[in-house]
């Protein structure tokens, strides 16, 4: 009886740190996508323009790319709370800073602020990943926590417009303040301390430089880390490229845009809920395999199809959510099998490879504007080469022996 009760809080242990986990991944997507419709009032008030206002945006994902890295050590040598406190009060001032904004520029400043701060949570949550789970149940929480990033853009900009609509631009940064205060108070209350301080963890830059290269150079972190990456930046390249193929190409509203997003993010969550059943029959490694090669076979049949101009609408939709489903199986096998050899340096492993995916995902969405074809072709080329690499690097490192992610 006591090892049922035993077996029972551990399981409500368990859910409770998932879903602080969840809470903490939720905050780029929202951060990124709920003030998204407010651009043209925030254009109109700061006296600027909306490709000025979108600058905020880049400030955004570059906060993002130099948090990855630098939270990494931190929470290694300081634990991770202590560091995850300190990102988001940052963020939470930050963002008071951009309710406040009366400049396009003030805003784009505070807005790098802001996800430099917020990025803790995400380089956070997947370092206790490691922490609180073992090996056989990580791909799974992985999964969990793909579900909520994938879900999350679904609801944010429909929220985001509400807010903007109902009591102006600067609702959705007092929403997301609020939200976030709320999130500190779960972590300062709810959520263990994953990772104990490691006094021997060195905070200068050339020992700090060092060991990222020694993290880089693991065989088996650089084979499924950049695999990973560029498997990921598939789903940039459809945000960079969605817009124009749909609401231009094919002339939807922006009502029917909306559905048509919606119904393709459900590929990425569908992917990640099917990865939670794979698992208990094969490894990350075969399922991360086998998605790479479908990503690939995908973009085969839809780049010449769209060359030669044969495929409409409705092709067009089948074969973006095939392609994004596999992201739903690549990104939680990827991250699993990337972070596995890392005992002491978790937190700086999680920290690389949340650094590799935005730059690898932010450089690929980038190509999407340079390219000079048609945008479905501009599509087809830039899935093509992520995908292909993301194949060819998972094998051109030998890999460790990579246990069974089943159940």
């Amino acid at each position: 009886m006591e090892n049922t009760s035993k077996g029972t809080a551990a399981q409500k242990s368990a859910v409770v740190i998932i879903l602080i986990l969840g809470a903490l991944t939720a905050v780029s997507p929202f951060s990124i996508d709920m003030y998204l419709p407010a651009f043209g009032q925030m254009a109109k008030d700061l006296d600027t323009t909306v490709p000025k206002v979108s600058l905020s945006l880049s400030s955004y994902f570059v906060g993002m790319a130099v948090g990855q890295l630098l939270y990494g050590p931190l929470l290694d040598r300081f634990g991770r709370k202590r560091p995850l406190y300190a990102g988001l009060v940052l963020y939470i001032l930050a963002t008071a800073a951009c309710l406040l904004s009366r400049s396009v520029e003030v805003l784009i400043a505070f807005r790098f602020l802001q996800a430099l701060g917020g990025c803790a949570a995400g380089v956070a949550s997947t370092a206790m990943v490691r922490d609180f789970f073992p090996e056989q149940e990580r791909a799974k929480v992985f999964s969990m926590l793909m579900l909520i990033l994938s879900v999350s853009p679904l609801f944010a900009p429909t929220i985001g417009s509400l807010l903007s609509s109902s009591w102006g631009w600067q609702s959705v940064f007092v929403v997301l303040g609020i939200i976030m205060t709320l999130i500190l108070l779960l972590v300062v209350f709810a959520l263990p301390e994953g990772h104990q301080p490691d006094i021997t963890v060195s905070l200068k830059a050339k020992p700090i430089i060092n060991n990222f290269l020694s993290i880089f150079r693991t065989n088996q972190f650089f084979a499924y880390a950049l695999s990973g990456a560029f498997s990921f930046a598939g789903l940039f390249v459809y945000l960079a490229g969605a817009p124009s193929i749909f609401m231009n190409t094919f002339q939807l509203t922006e009502k029917q845009f909306g559905l048509v997003f919606a119904l393709l993010s459900i590929g990425v969550v569908g992917g990640g809920q099917v990865n939670i059943q794979l698992t208990k029959r094969y490894t990350s490694e075969q399922i991360f395999r086998a998605a790479l090669m479908t990503q690939v076979l995908t973009t085969l049949v839809f780049l010449p199809g769209v060359y030669m101009g044969w495929y409409g609408l409705t092709m067009h939709i089948v074969l973006f959510f095939i392609f994004l489903s596999c992201i739903g199986l690549t990104y939680p096998n990827a991250a699993t099998l990337a972070l596995q050899p890392f005992q002491k340096n978790g937190g700086a492993a999680a920290a690389l490879l949340g650094f590799l995916q935005m730059g690898v995902g932010a450089l690929s969405s980038a190509m999407f504007g340079l390219l000079g074809f048609g945008a479905s072709v501009s599509v087809g080329v830039l899935f093509l080469i992520t995908s292909i690499c993301g194949l060819v690097l998972s094998k051109i490192k030998p890999r460790a022996v990579v246990h069974s992610a089943g159940l």
